[in-house]
């Protein structure tokens, strides 16, 4: 078989076929926690590679809800969607050979872009943004770094509206024509303070013009009975949107990247 047509990302047509193309599964990652197949979906003669996270492959986490993680990486779509930055790859909630789950374009990663490093010292050279000292063994420190990126920032700011609670290294996926991408949501939208992340390169800084600009217009978008809004009802509870609410409005009243709390572990392990 011939590799599938590549569908451009964020088009209506691209959540047509995701939504009702047929799902022939090819293959489990087998790196993931939950159930996590990979697929090719075919519709009205298109074609493309996805990912297929069924409900029923959910592990039961604790501090969420089960079988919810599905409906909350649809929902950190729908708000990288309404930002215009277009961080998260087409995703849709549908039916599929194990029932209701996640559905999202596979995005292959381009190879060539440097977006972690280890460095000696204890500053980040040029280009760079200091996360932490990691220990690297035989009693060895090195600084762990972000690249200065301005796509990594604006998925900083979408992070820290969505709460996101598992920003890792291996979620970053740098695209053609200079795009980069955020996978694996299903931790997110908790109307506790969960935020952790490999971005915290910003924290503290001033939020960009363009991310105040962003933030103002989704503060308006996540008005009651505005169109995110609704969507988000259909995804999150309660509760959780009204959180989403106020941390836009939080980060417009600060006017800057959050800090890590000291409540909650502020870096994912294992953080690649």
């Amino acid at each position: 078989m011939s590799a599938p047509e590549r569908i451009p990302p964020r088009s209506v047509t691209t959540t047509e076929l995701l939504a009702r193309g047929e799902l022939t599964v090819r293959g489990r990652i087998r790196e993931a926690s939950n159930a996590v197949l990979h697929c090719s979906v075919s519709h009205d003669g298109q074609e493309a590679f996805c990912v297929y996270k069924p409900v029923a492959g959910e592990r039961p986490l604790w501090d969420f809800p089960d079988g919810t993680l599905a409906q909350r990486e649809v929902a950190a779509y729908e708000v990288s969607e309404a930002t215009g930055w277009g961080l998260v790859p087409p995703t849709v909630l549908r039916d599929g050979p194990y029932g209701e789950g996640m559905c999202q374009l596979w995005i292959e990663g381009e190879a060539g872009s440097e977006l972690l490093a280890l460095v000696d010292g204890e500053e980040p050279g040029a280009g760079w943004k200091a996360i932490a000292f990691a220990d690297v063994g035989e009693g060895r420190t090195a600084l762990l770094v972000h690249a200065d990126d301005e796509r990594l920032r604006r998925l900083a700011v979408l992070d820290a509206v969505i709460n996101n609670a598992d920003r890792k290294g291996g979620h970053l996926l740098p695209a053609g024509e200079g795009r980069l991408y955020g996978i694996d949501h299903g931790v997110t939208f908790n109307a506790e303070n969960k935020l952790r992340t490999l971005l915290w390169g910003w924290a503290g800084e001033p939020l960009t013009s363009e991310a105040v600009e962003v933030l103002t217009s989704l503060r308006g978008s996540l008005a009651p009975g505005a169109p995110l809004a609704t969507r988000l009802a259909e995804l999150v509870t309660p509760a959780e949107t009204d959180a989403t609410r106020a941390r836009v409005d939080a980060l417009l009243a600060s006017g800057k990247h959050p800090e890590p709390s000291g409540e909650w572990p502020a870096i994912p392990w294992p953080p690649v």
